[in-house]
């Protein structure tokens, strides 16, 4: 199973690594940065940077495609050699995924039309844009495309993406290896049960 993770200018590391540290303990599973040239690229802080080690052209047709979102993802939409890759790569793949705002990334690609999809809670009802009715659920499953809400959802999402592709044992195993058992000291991870006035503090942390 070949899972590709497109990288490109301030995207969100989480997004990226939190799927690809669950898809990459998997037995059979092969993850692979791609960008349009091999080497090195920044996430959203300037401070760390992925290197993707094949080009799009390396790795055309992947079984999964996960697609990470970031402030980046902006400049990403004008990306016509990104949005073509992942257009093409969708003809052919099995589950083609994406974290936070790099569904937009799908959407621009034209993989929406008609689909439930989500995003991060900040730009939820901007996805009906690209023709997808909004859902507000960590994981969303329509036909082979999978999207997940908000950074930290890229876990739940390829930990349900694995149990799709394997098997729930399998999914479960992984889980426990990386001991994924969140328990957040504050209940402030979603605005509806957040402290009241907190979500326009959040949303000039990732603006």
């Amino acid at each position: 199973m070949n899972i590709a993770i497109p990288l490109y200018p301030r995207f969100t590391a989480l997004d990226a690594v939190g799927p690809y540290t669950v898809l990459a303990f998997a037995p059979g599973c092969t993850v692979t940065f791609v960008a349009a040239e091999p080497g090195p690229v920044l996430d959203d802080r300037g401070s760390l940077s992925l290197a993707a080690t094949a080009s799009y052209g390396d790795l055309p047709a992947p079984d999964v495609v996960v697609v990470p979102g970031g402030p980046g993802t902006i400049e990403a939409l004008s990306d016509t050699e990104l949005l073509g890759w992942i257009a093409r790569a969708h003809e052919g793949t099995r589950w083609t995924t994406s974290v936070c705002s790099g569904s937009f990334l799908l959407g621009a690609a034209g993989l929406l039309k008609g689909r439930r999809a989500t995003t991060h809670w900040g730009w939820l009802d901007r996805l009906a844009g690209f023709g997808a009715e909004p859902v507000s659920e960590r994981v969303v499953i329509d036909g082979k495309v999978v999207t997940a809400a908000g950074v930290s959802s890229g876990i739940d999402m390829a930990l349900t993406l694995l149990a799709e592709m394997r098997d729930e044992e399998t999914a479960q195993a992984v889980q426990l290896a990386i001991e994924y058992d969140p328990r957040p000291p504050f209940a402030a991870g979603n605005p509806k049960t957040a402290p009241a006035g907190l979500s326009d503090k959040a949303m000039a942390l990732i603006g």
